[in-house]
């Protein structure tokens, strides 16, 4: 294998090394890149920190989900850069030289999949491998005008990879182009059904209203009506009995107290951590488990009412972010503001637990800006489907 080295900053300085893959499959030809929290054989698993275990030793086996892609022909070509311990959403990592947006330079890849979202973006790879808790797939893609699924929680495995909050986190990817998003969403998903059935398109106005400012909205009913072109028209959705507030709340609760719970030993130990992701994770420190009880008997109640609302055949339409990537020479004041608004949108797919894809149809002052759509559970392949239709309708 040829190292992958660029000025991206996109993959880690890890040794090259072959990694078996089949010579034929759907994925022949296609090199891949895989993010730093998945096992593969014969290289660390740094989590993106130098002190994280796995970065310490070599990983014996390889992650079920990326063996998936090698047994369909893609090809390894490295390791791509992630977010401290994935908790954060900028792709800003203290430890590493930050990666760089390829259809934006001067903006943020976001995170925590940014080595693998700017891999892609910059055609330094065909296929790289992503991970979503809190919006680190469709956050990344969106800023990098890219497709970007969150799986339905649970349907890929996650088995060899480093977790952050279980309940939350799910497998994906980024594809160079929509033809080898759908081979990827052949081999992880099984291939798409020929005829979709007829689908009803939902808004919900306090979620389109997070857009920063009216450059973003009116970029946003362009891209809508895009979609509807598709789709049929979209009809407003009754109000969700949770605010965006409550939502966003119930979401960094539950995400902090996981975390807390699966990395709080080593957070505790270490003192080679960016000070924003640790306060993040000591933020779950403090919520006991009453709290996260409670948090997690209202989110049972929201999934429930989302499910319902969105029965067999709703998709809702949303901004995927509040807008283009912020600058990389943005205060961590501006940074943190975006971030709270971005989870504000991200946190429905997650709290649901139902799948939602970012489609690269949009532009703001002159950078990316995606459109999403979340629709029923295990509804994942045919999300993808219909965003090569939408984008090619654009």
């Amino acid at each position: 294998m040829t190292s992958t080295r660029d000025d991206l900053n996109a993959f880690l300085d890890y040794p090259p090394i072959d990694v078996p893959h089949a010579a034929t499959g759907p994925l022949a030809g296609l090199t891949l890149g895989v993010k730093d929290i998945y096992d593969v054989a014969g290289h660390p698993t740094g989590g993106g920190n130098p002190e994280f275990p796995g970065a310490l030793k070599m990983a014996t086996a390889t992650a079920p989900s990326v063996q998936k892609l090698l047994d369909a022909g893609a090809r390894y070509v490295g390791k791509t850069q992630t977010e401290e311990l994935t908790f954060s959403l900028m792709g800003q990592n203290v430890h590493f030289p930050h990666p760089v947006n390829p259809k934006a330079r001067d903006r943020v890849t976001g995170g925590s999949s940014s080595g693998s979202a700017a891999a892609v973006a910059g055609g330094l790879c065909d296929i790289a491998t992503a991970s979503d808790t809190g919006g680190s797939v469709r956050g990344p893609a969106s800023f990098c005008g890219l497709i970007g699924l969150r799986a339905t929680h649970g349907r890929l495995s996650l088995e060899k990879a480093m977790p952050l909050a279980p309940s939350l986190d799910v497998f994906g990817w980024y594809a160079k182009d929509a033809t080898t998003y759908e081979k990827v969403a052949d081999v992880m998903l099984g291939e798409a059904s020929v005829t979709l059935p007829a689908m009803r398109p939902l808004r919900l106005a306090s979620f389109d209203a997070l857009v920063l400012g009216p450059d973003e909205a009116a970029e946003y009913a362009r891209m809508v009506a895009v979609v509807e072109s598709v789709l049929g028209a979209a009809k407003e959705a009754p109000a969700l009995s949770f605010s965006v507030d409550e939502l966003y709340s119930m979401f960094r609760r539950i995400q902090a107290y996981e975390a807390w719970a699966v990395h709080g030993d080593f957070v505790s130990k270490t003192r080679n951590m960016d000070p924003a992701v640790r306060a993040r994770f000591e933020f779950g420190k403090t919520l006991g488990c009453e709290v996260a009880t409670q948090e997690t008997k209202k989110r049972s109640e929201f999934r429930a009412e989302l499910e319902a609302l969105l029965g067999e055949n709703g998709l809702l339409i949303l901004p995927t972010m509040p807008g283009a990537a912020p600058k990389s020479a943005s205060t961590g004041d501006q940074l943190l503001d975006y971030r709270e608004r971005a989870l504000r949108l991200l946190c429905l797919s997650g709290l649901s637990g139902l799948p939602q894809i970012t489609i690269p149809l949009g532009t703001v002052h002159g950078a990316p800006f995606g459109i999403s759509l979340i629709g029923p559970r295990n509804f994942d392949r045919a999300l993808v489907a219909l965003a090569t239709r939408i984008m090619d309708a654009a």
